[in-house]
């Protein structure tokens, strides 16, 4: 079943849950679809009026910010250990590749790479426990951690439940415009065959005028050569 079909069947309490509950394990270093869960609940807001969508925003941005303060605690205590852990339980997010871009990433952008890594997948996961294994001032950290958290969480939120609703009165829109596109592109095709076709049928009559005239004996007549 596709998300938005599931999320359908489920009350908006549990809606506002799950999505704080996914983003904030996935802002822990867990690998989950957040982002999905998000867009798929802000579309579902903007097509039923039983999700709120300041709420829906307001429990993404918690989870987010929850969630990735947590991660950075955990990568504290748990140090380089940690990491390798995760790239055993989680080679695919956690490989030794992806943890050294990441790592890259920090020491060139600091706190802006826990800002800007809530707008990428891998970083997203990545931001909280490495943060904490770098031991990045926590300062700085809570700082990129709140502002990320409220540009993505909630800007996200914003923007795809308004693209929604945009969207669902120009397809109501659309249904008349289509109609009427449709019913003159009909007309339109009708009366340039039909013009196409008296063409055709003048140029078919003008055909015989100009055979050249049989002679009797079955050749086609000539000038003689020279007079008589």
């Amino acid at each position: 079943m596709h998300v938005q079909e599931w999320l359908e069947t489920v009350p908006a309490v549990s809606i506002y849950i799950l999505v704080g509950v996914v983003i904030g394990l996935e802002s822990l270093g867990i690998p989950l679809p957040g982002e999905i869960i998000l867009v798929s609940s802000a579309l579902l807001a903007s097509q039923s009026g039983e999700i709120d969508p300041v709420v829906l925003g307001a429990c993404a941005t918690g989870g987010a910010i929850i969630g990735d303060s947590i991660g950075y605690a955990i990568g504290r205590k748990g140090g380089r250990p940690l990491l390798a852990r995760l790239g055993r339980r989680f080679p695919k997010h956690f490989s030794e590749a992806n943890i050294a871009s990441a790592e890259r990433s920090f020491e060139k952008w600091g706190m802006w790479a826990v800002f800007f890594g809530r707008f990428v997948a891998l970083l997203r996961i990545f931001a909280g426990p490495l943060a904490g294994v770098l031991r990045m001032p926590y300062w700085k950290f809570a700082t990129a951690n709140v502002l990320g958290g409220i540009v993505w969480a909630g800007g996200t939120t914003a923007v795809i439940y308004y693209v929604g609703v945009v969207a669902e009165a120009w397809l109501k829109r659309f249904s008349w415009l289509g109609l009427v596109v449709a019913v003159a592109f009909g007309l339109t095709s009708m009366l340039v065959l039909r013009r196409r076709a008296a063409k055709r049928h003048a140029a078919t009559a003008a055909e015989p005028e100009l055979q050249p005239e049989a002679s009797p004996s079955g050749g086609t007549s000539r000038p003689a050569a020279g007079g008589v």
